[in-house]
Order: structure tokens, then sequence, then C-alpha cells
């Protein structure tokens, strides 16, 4: 584990090595909808893209957390209310599904949809049918967010669906194998830790950035 720290500058840094592994001719031939499933998923988006015009956006979720641990995620809300599960937390946890579905609703209303005022200005988020689609996100500590974000893409029925992160765990790489065309990674790592680990920077994005990137999109 201690090989992998820092084993990228930042953002940037991150969005140049996943263009050599991305196929760039190809995303831009196809019109590849860039999608990120975080904030700094979303400035990797605006990075990868450069000077292309493909279009970028931001599919929202919030997460779900043990009532008697506010630190362990144990599902995870769409803004098109798709629920993700993780069945061995709730169940180890003896979570009721009761408590599960009303967190949802309640983090959709109160969070998610605020997002999507403040954020998008009221705009929901595009239909993805017949569509080529990348979902971009700086690391994947659980594949959660990815999973989230593949219950509502896959659902609009889209062309293609692609995964373009930089860091991610082996066993994450494996849930979400499936679901997807492709997946373009920089590094797997076998004893992930957290993402934060393996950037050298690692900023907190700004709320204007994220308004920014999202008016440019449009």
């Amino acid at each position: 584990m201690p090989h992998y720290k820092n084993i990228l500058q930042n953002r940037q840094d991150a969005a140049l090595q996943l263009r050599d592994v991305i196929p760039m001719q190809k995303l831009k031939e196809e019109s590849w909808n860039l999608i990120g499933v975080s904030k700094g998923g979303l400035d990797l988006c605006h990075r990868i893209r450069g000077k292309l015009k493909n279009n970028i956006d931001f599919l929202f979720s919030e997460a779900i957390m043990a009532p008697n641990n506010p630190e362990c995620e144990v599902a995870r809300v769409s803004e098109h209310e798709e629920i993700v599960l993780n069945e061995s937390l709730i169940h180890a946890f003896e979570i009721q599904y009761d408590y599960i579905y009303g967190e949802a609703h309640r983090k959709h209303e109160e969070d998610i949809l605020s997002y999507v005022y403040q954020y998008r200005k009221g705009r929901h988020f595009p239909s993805m049918k017949d569509k080529v689609v990348l979902l971009v996100d700086e690391g994947s500590e659980t594949g959660s967010k990815f999973m989230t974000a593949l219950k509502t893409v896959l659902g609009m029925q889209p062309k293609a669906v692609y995964i373009a992160v930089a860091v991610l765990p082996s066993d994450v790489v494996e849930i979400l194998e499936p679901y997807v065309d492709n997946i373009y990674f920089i590094h797997e790592i076998d004893d992930y830790v957290e993402t934060s680990l393996y950037y050298k920077e690692f900023e907190d994005i700004k709320e204007e950035t994220i308004e920014k990137l999202l008016e440019e999109s449009k």
C-alpha cells in the first residue's frame, strides 16, 4: 500500500493519464456523454473533454447511512429515486427496509432536489436513450456511486456505457465489469484505503465551480 501513496499529482494529472487509456477519437466521433458521479468526477469530465464539444453533466446521488453508525453507507439513492442497497451491511446492522426507503425519500426531497435547482437551475437529468455514456469519477472506494448511476442510466436504454476512473479497488472492478462495455482506469489497487490518499493534491470542489461547469455544458 505505501508505494501507491500520492501516485497522482492532482485531478489534472489524473485526467491526462485517463486520456491516454480512453479511446479519445472514438469519444469524439461517437459524441460520448461524459457524466460525473461526484463533484470530483464532474471536474474530471471537464478536464478529459478538453476542447472537444462532448456534453458533460452530473448525476446526483446521496448516501444513506446506518442509523447507529453515521460513517457507514448502507445504501444510495439517485436523483431518479433508484436505490442501490448494500444487503450484507443492512443485514449485519439489522436495519429495517422501511428505514432505508424512508431515508431515500427524505434525501431525495431535501438534498438531491435542492442540488438540481442550485446547480442545474431545475433542469432534470436528460435521457440517455440510444446514447453512449461515460461515467466518470476520481476514485471509487466501494463502487456505490457507479452502481447507483448505472441503475439510472441503464434504465434509459443507452447504446453503450463505459466507466472512467483514476483509481479503484480490484474487487470493485469485478463488481462493475458485468454492467458496462468497458472500464478505463489508471490504477487498480488490492488494498484500497481512501481516494484522497492516492492524490498529492486533493482540493475540495467549490460550489461555484460546479455551477460554472454545468452552465458551460448546456
